[in-house]
């Protein structure tokens, strides 16, 4: 539209008002795509939904969406791999024969580094974390809810700041996908603003250092120092097959399973930029890097596993496929995502925004602003993946309408999905954080949100002043 209306923002705002009422990201994602393109297509319902549906189909044909889409399967598949080869058990076995954990601090460092090293997605890291440290937590009375309080706190924070994994391939999907000139130098920017994830993973650090137990934490810890692993009418969610799965006797459990593949992936990350952006790393494609990346993490994991004869190709690919099918709801969330940003796009969503709020407000208010909305929807939907679909694509041509920096709106649209998503009882990565740590749910929610919110009131502080400097 070449000059957008108020109409224009409908198709988002219906897309947050479907996500906080049915809690369905699918189908939140989708009303927005089928509002936009009834709109383009004159308010012809029908014709709308044949619209959308060849839009959604043609985000297929834009060779950096379907990169990003097939880097979700393929990291699926190296996470499959990964836990099939025995690695994550190695490395406990590695821990135990050196004796690096022999106190209750150590042990939450433990925790704390293992969420910090292993990013390649926020389930994985919580799980690994979960699983090698809470044996250690129960042995040396420190409670459950605080194991769940630092795997949660060094999952979705630390995965946002990092590019080369599928939390960064979807953002830089959706970048590139509004039009943003060199994304991963956006991003890269963008990551040194997000105050939130920053602040998140450095409280847990000093809570972990100086014992700094507040409210429902401070009593949960003293319950287990008297040696009660949870309170009397506590449920823990616990899932025996993901937290203790049964040992394959025929995969000898080496740390190098773990390390080599991931360490590989992380290294040719700047080997892609570099060759795709022919010698100058700035300019490299970062949908087909992190691509190339995986696929080299997930090469070196067959290669092992070969070599080290514990499988053999045929049981290679069915456990790839098995882990690719666990991430196809992700890949399908991208998939809508960037088929609204598209349409926004289209509509003028941001533009309009941005020439509506222009002169009204003073600068300092629009980033907290996009990170409290970011935030709320993050809250009520519990995921930040569809939050960071539906802000970005009015963030991002907001900053461009106003002619401010385009880094301080990313950060402040995925700083205030990381902070929703990390409040919310309903998020996949909160509950799973309890499901890890064998803990109650709702015990976990409890004890963390106060840490969450001096996180978030932090970064509201931050963006503010930020935004004044603008």
């Amino acid at each position: 539209m070449s000059d957008p209306t108020w109409i224009s923002i409908l198709p988002p705002v219906l897309a947050i008002v479907l996500a906080i009422a049915t809690r369905q990201v699918y189908l939140s994602l989708a009303g927005g795509i089928w509002m936009g393109w009834t709109i383009l297509e004159g308010w012809q319902p029908f014709s709308g939904l044949g619209a959308s549906i060849d839009a959604t189909v043609g985000v297929l044909g834009e060779a950096g969406d379907a990169k990003v889409i097939l880097f979700t399967l393929v990291i699926g598949a190296l996470i499959a791999t990964v836990e099939a080869s025995g690695g994550v058990r190695g490395f406990v076995s590695w821990l135990e024969e050196n004796e690096w954990v022999t106190t209750a601090k150590r042990s939450q460092l433990l925790a704390w580094g293992t969420g910090v090293v292993i990013f390649i997605e926020s389930n994985i890291t919580v799980l690994v974390a979960g699983s090698v440290a809470r044996p250690l937590f129960d042995r040396f009375r420190v409670s459950r809810e605080k194991l769940a309080y630092i795997i949660d706190s060094t999952s979705a924070p630390i995965c946002i700041l990092i590019p080369m994994n599928a939390w960064g391939a979807y953002n830089l999907g959706i970048l590139e996908g509004l039009g943003v000139e060199n994304a991963l130098g956006v991003f890269l920017q963008s990551i040194l603003f997000n105050f939130y994830a920053l602040a998140a993973v450095a409280l847990v650090l000093v809570v972990i250092l100086t014992g700094l137990d507040v409210g429902p934490m401070k009593a949960a810890e003293e319950r287990t120092r008297k040696g009660e692993l949870l309170w009397p009418d506590a449920t823990p969610m616990i899932d025996e097959e993901v937290l203790s799965p049964t040992p394959d006797d025929s995969v000898r459990p080496l740390a190098r399973n773990m390390f080599l593949p991931i360490a590989s992936m992380v290294l040719f990350m700047p080997v892609g930029l570099l060759i795709t952006g022919n010698g100058d790393l700035t300019a490299g494609s970062g949908s087909t890097s992190v691509l190339w990346a995986v696929m080299v993490g997930l090469a070196v994991a067959w290669v092992l596993l070969l070599a080290q004869r514990a499988f053999s190709v045929d049981e290679l690919v069915k456990v790839a496929l098995k882990g690719a099918g666990a991430l196809v709801p992700l890949a399908l969330i991208l998939l809508l995502a960037l088929a609204l940003g598209d349409v926004a796009q289209a509509l003028g969503t941001g533009i309009y925004v941005a020439q509506v709020t222009a002169g009204q407000m003073p600068n300092f208010v629009f980033l907290p602003l996009i990170f409290l909305v970011s935030g709320v929807i993050a809250f009520s939907t519990g995921t930040s993946w569809g939050t960071f679909a539906i802000m970005l694509p009015i963030a991002v041509p907001a900053a461009a309408t106003l002619a401010l920096p385009l880094p301080p709106f990313v950060a402040a649209s995925l700083a205030g999905g990381i902070f929703g998503d990390h409040c919310s009882p309903i998020s996949d990565t909160t509950i799973i954080s309890s499901m890890a740590a064998a803990t109650d749910h709702i015990d976990h929610v409890r004890t963390q949100l106060p840490y969450a919110l001096a996180g978030g009131t932090v970064a509201t502080v931050a963006f503010a002043l930020l935004g004044a400097s603008l």
